[in-house]
This record gives C-alpha cells, structure tokens and sequence, in this order.
C-alpha cells in the first residue's frame, strides 16, 4: 500500500471524499473491506474496570482456610494395618514364587506338579519348590516323606536335609526323618547324593542312612512303598524310628519304660486300627503296652 496513513485513516473514518475516491481505485481497497468485516466480528468484551478492581479486592480478604481432619492414634493404626496388608499382599502376588504343601499326623496328600509329576505326601511331611523357575530348574525342598512318579524332561531334584536325589524320569520314595534317611528306586535310575559322595539306584535298590551310617538293605521287588496302602513295614529299623513313624500316623505321644529304643524291628502295622498296629510291635519285640487317652506307653513284661 502507498500510504499507510491513509489506511490507518479509513479505518477511523477520517479519509476525505477524495481520499476516499483515490483509495477505492487501488487494489488494496478489498483487502481493506474484508480486514473491516473480520475486525467488527471480534468484539472486545466490556469490563468495569472498578467493579473488576472491588471483586479482586474481595477474593484477596476472604482467604479460604485449608481444612483440617484431626487424625488420632487409632485411626493411623487402622490405615498402617491396611497399608501393611497391601504391601504383605503385593509381596506374595509379585515376588513370592514358592508353592509349599504340608500335611499334618495321619494324612497323605497327592500333588501335581507343573510337568504333570505326581507327588504323594506321607503324614507329617512338607514339600516345597518354586513355580517360576520350574521349567528351567526342577527343584523340590523335601521334609518328610514322599513317591514320586516324574515325568521324562529335565533333570529332576529333590533335596532334603540328609542328602539330595536327581532322577530324569521315574518312580522312586524318599523318606527323611530325624536320624534316617532312605531312598527306594521304583523305576529308572535314581542318583542319591550323600556326604559329597553319590549313589546309583536301579530299579529295586535302598540307600538307607541310619543315624550317620550307611546300611547295607535287601533288594525288593514291590510296584510302590507299603505306606500307600495304608501300612508301614520296616525291614531291621531301630524301634525308636517306628514309634516315630507310629505317632504320625495315629497321633499318638510313646514313652518307652525300660524299653530299648535302639534294637532292631522288622515287620508291619496298619494304619486303619490303633490296637492292631500296637500290637503289631510289641508281640514280635516281645513287649506289652498300656493306653490312657493319646499317651501309650511301652514296657517289658513284668516290669508294671
């Protein structure tokens, strides 16, 4: 445009006639006509400024007070228990990939594992493995007594605080109490590890570990171990490990008086009647025995 002035002066309408004539015979003049029809559109909005000033005035004075919920001693402790339970519960959701079972006094439990293994749980006994490295590392924590049938795959382990068995696929019983530790092959191949030093198993072979000592055992030709028939049969074992193994199944509490807990006993008891299995024991040791309520207690004849 030649002359700015005379554009500012159109808008405010202070061009003269001629002015005016000049300007509409310029290219500029649509421009000019369309900036003026936009420009009318966008009307400012009309403020009292004092009524503006009064109402900035008043939000100034009237400051809101923060609100304040006193919070005593019992309330925090019912929020630090739920707090506690959240991160108890997130813990074992996230991070806690153990998968324990456990039995209690004259009770078996079958298992399945995450590769189809079966797991039998004598009385009494815990087991114990974690699901999220199970496909890599087949690992199992055993305390008690338990058969197993392991599915063909990876190497196969169960550890117990006596010694450590590794199979890659078969049927074999482990039995791991205070003082004892046994390991019967069923099928396949067991590897027993014991003090550093290890032991194969083929089918119908026992490593039996008594107080400390390895015990040379007969070989056996059963499909399964007694105890899944509901009995226990003990092949020359220390009377103090089958009072043991009767206490679990009957939940019983056995004092022996005068009594070697130490000689050998060989034969079976049932666990589907007490008088039976008592009797079981004690007339093959030549004993006797008397009952008040749970407590039984062993004896030689003559001596009550």
């Amino acid at each position: 445009m030649k002359n700015e002035n005379n554009i500012l002066k159109w808008f405010d309408n202070e061009l003269s006639e001629q002015d005016i004539k000049d300007l509409k015979q310029s290219e500029d003049i649509k421009i000019l006509e369309k900036i003026a029809f936009y420009a009318k559109q966008m009307e400012a909005p009309k403020v009292d400024a004092e009524k503006a000033l009064a109402a900035f005035k008043e939000r100034k004075l009237t400051k809101n007070e923060p609100k304040v919920i006193p919070l005593n001693f019992k309330t925090f402790l019912k929020i630090a228990a739920v707090l506690v339970v959240m991160l108890t519960s997130s813990y074992f959701l996230f991070f806690n990939n153990n998968v324990s079972f456990e039995t209690q006094i004259a009770q078996n439990e079958t298992l399945t594992l995450p590769d189809n293994s079966e797991v039998i749980l004598n009385a009494a006994s815990k087991l114990k493995y974690n699901k999220k490295k199970w496909e890599d590392n087949r690992n199992l924590e055993l305390d008690g007594e338990a058969f197993f049938k392991v599915s063909k795959g990876k190497r196969f382990t169960v550890k117990t605080d006596a010694g450590t068995v590794q199979v890659l696929g078969t049927q074999f019983n482990v039995k791991e109490r205070d003082n004892y530790f046994e390991v019967q092959c069923y099928e396949g191949l067991v590897s027993v590890t014991f003090n550093n030093e290890t032991v194969k198993l083929p089918k119908g072979k026992t490593f039996r570990v008594v107080n400390g000592t390895i015990e040379t055992v007969d070989d056996f030709n059963t499909e399964n171990p007694s105890w899944l028939q509901a009995e226990s049969s003990f092949d020359r074992i220390p009377l103090q490990q089958v009072v043991g193994e009767l206490e679990r199944q009957y939940s019983l509490k056995v004092t022996l008086d005068g009594v070697d807990d130490s000689q050998l006993f060989t034969g079976t008891f049932t666990h589907k009647d007490r008088n039976v299995a008592l009797q079981s024991i004690t007339i093959p040791l030549k004993i006797s025995y008397k009952i008040e309520g749970n407590h039984v207690t062993f004896y030689n004849y003559g001596n009550q």
